[in-house]
């Protein structure tokens, strides 16, 4: 891309454009930190400001102006603490990019990590599992890209990839996030902004993406419901500005504005700047910035009333929303709920074997999911009973697909049918998890006789089929004997790292399956379930 190439306009209008597609998506997630308006409408509205900029420049303009123009639209233009920082993100890449004749891959990174210095040093108080922090990862991932040779196209695109990653990691990162079943909105709006403006250079389309959490409960309801997150001792007001003048001290002005109030973001330059602040006196704040200079676009908003509006907003759609089919199903594990919930579970209700939910929990579940009709997933022997009690005592119409572990509800879940009705999807999905064999491995509580023998308390036991067929003192010896077992001309084997192995004992134990089975394609999963170390399912 040379330095009179407009194209880099487009790829703005791109960005902008895939933002306020997903600009609800995005709005949904505005739980944390603040209730300052909603963060995809500000961060669209931002971008709105830098398209209206780039539409003023004359069609040659070369990449020195676009970037001008994009820095200061971004500052002017730029609403509630997200846009603020999205403009500080954009102008650490335009001043690495601006005075470049050529962009490369290498020039991108040094984009990237600019762009982290300048938003990082706007915040006063940065906090992990924010914007911020997906923006360092995808920065930190260009590195590794260049020095590997990748060319521009496949450098975006490992970025893209590890921005959304890391928006994945946000709710481990604030816990406020899990608590409330979601993810960074400003986290996720970056990465639909990055991913828009590479998708014409790289020729994809914007991703969809889950961005529902599982909450640490022992019985948990998936989605967004809406969450209160005002707290009386938080500031009333959002206050936002333009302020302008020569010979301003910002420093001396950022001091000011943090003892009025919280979530202050002072940027800018030159005689120009954005101030944001939180505050219980917004006239206090524009008294004293008006004897320094002029103030315009002058925004303030009683957050305590958006966020009771927001509140309302979300439980009246929920209360409304319905789908055909939904989907309940029981595990024990936060992983494993986590890949239920990417599957398409509505619902996972926290149970397994030593933990058997009741038919009033899983009718509880069954009637929290708006659908119309719902099918359940016991997987395990002893669950299936209960699951099949509530049909017909439900308040809608449920079918049970008897799976007797996690992984044969994976498969089940890929064999759903959208457009089919609920007994057709029971057959479809019961066919296509009697295709799975699954192995569970634990350790035996007390002396026993079995099929393999005298089994003795604390040695490490393999079950198939409630069958224990494989007994030994590691699990890696133990596995092996139990895969012997159920591979049976399998192609594909799934292991579900359990809550007590360590990373490094999952390197060990996939090296020996590996070796003893070389057949087989192996995926890992971290399922994160109790008192069995490790599950295998068998294709």
């Amino acid at each position: 891309m040379s330095d009179t190439d407009s194209s880099f306009h487009g790829l703005v209008h791109a960005a902008a454009d895939a933002l306020k597609s997903r600009r609800d998506e995005v709005n949904r997630l505005n739980v944390f930190p603040v209730p300052d308006g909603d963060t995809g409408t500000n961060m669209s509205l931002t971008m709105d400001a830098v398209l209206a900029e780039l539409d003023r420049l004359p069609g040659d303009s070369g990449l020195s102006a676009i970037c001008h123009a994009i820095t200061h639209g971004s500052l002017m233009g730029a609403r509630g603490n997200s846009g603020v920082i999205l403009s500080q993100m954009l102008r650490g890449l335009c001043e690495v990019l601006g005075p470049a004749t050529t962009v490369d891959a290498a020039l991108v990174r040094d984009a990237l990590e600019r762009s982290v210095t300048v938003s990082f040093q706007a915040v006063r108080k940065p906090v992990e599992g924010t914007m911020l922090t997906v923006l360092r990862d995808a920065a930190a991932a260009a590195g590794p890209a260049v020095q590997a040779g990748q060319e521009l196209p496949a450098v975006l695109q490992t970025c893209i990839d590890a921005a959304y990653e890391s928006v994945r990691r946000t709710p481990d990162l604030l816990p406020v996030l899990k608590e409330a079943g979601v993810v960074d909105a400003g986290g996720y709006g970056l990465a639909i902004l990055m991913e828009g403006l590479s998708s014409v250079l790289i020729g994809t389309g914007i991703r969809s993406f889950d961005v529902s959490v599982v909450p640490s409960k022992d019985t948990v309801a998936l989605g967004v419901d809406p969450a209160n997150d005002w707290d009386d001792d938080e500031y009333l007001y959002c206050t936002e500005f333009l302020l302008f003048g020569d010979g301003i001290d910002k420093d001396s002005v950022e001091e000011f504005v943090a003892q009025q109030g919280g979530s202050e973001l002072v940027v800018g330059g030159d005689g120009a700047y954005k101030v944001h602040v939180h505050t219980d006196d917004p006239g206090a704040v524009l008294a004293y910035v008006t004897a320094l200079g002029e103030v315009a676009e002058v925004h303030v908003n009683n957050m305590r009333r958006q966020t009771a509006e927001r509140a309302d907003g979300l439980r009246a759609e929920r209360a409304t929303a319905t789908k055909p089919l939904g989907f309940v199903a029981v595990a024990a594990g936060e992983g494993l709920a986590q890949i239920l919930t990417s599957l398409g579970v509505d619902r996972v209700v926290c149970g397994g074997q030593t933990m058997n939910p009741s038919t009033a929990e899983l009718l509880e579940a069954i009637e929290s999911v708006p659908a119309n009709e719902v099918i359940v997933l016991p997987n395990n022997r002893n669950i299936i009973l209960a699951a099949q009690q509530t049909v017909g005592i439900a308040g809608k119409p449920v079918g049970v697909v008897p799976t007797t572990s996690v992984p044969q509800s994976f498969a089940a879940m890929l064999a759903i049918d959208p457009s089919a009705g609920l007994e057709a999807n029971v057959v479809a999905m019961s066919q296509a998890f009697a295709a799975v064999r699954t192995g569970e491995i634990t350790t035996a509580i007390k002396d026993s006789k079995g099929k393999v023998g005298a089994i003795r308390a604390g040695q490490v036991i393999g079950i198939a089929d409630h069958e224990i067929e494989a007994v030994g003192t590691s699990i890696p010896q133990v596995a092996v004997a139990l895969l012997d077992v159920i591979a049976q001309d399998g192609e594909m084997l799934t292991v579900l790292k359990g809550a007590d192995l360590s990373a490094e004992a999952l390197a060990e134990l996939v090296d020996a399956l590996a070796a003893a089975h070389p057949e087989l394609e192996i995926e890992t999963h971290d399922g994160g379930q109790p008192l069995y170390p490790v599950i295998m399912a068998v294709e």
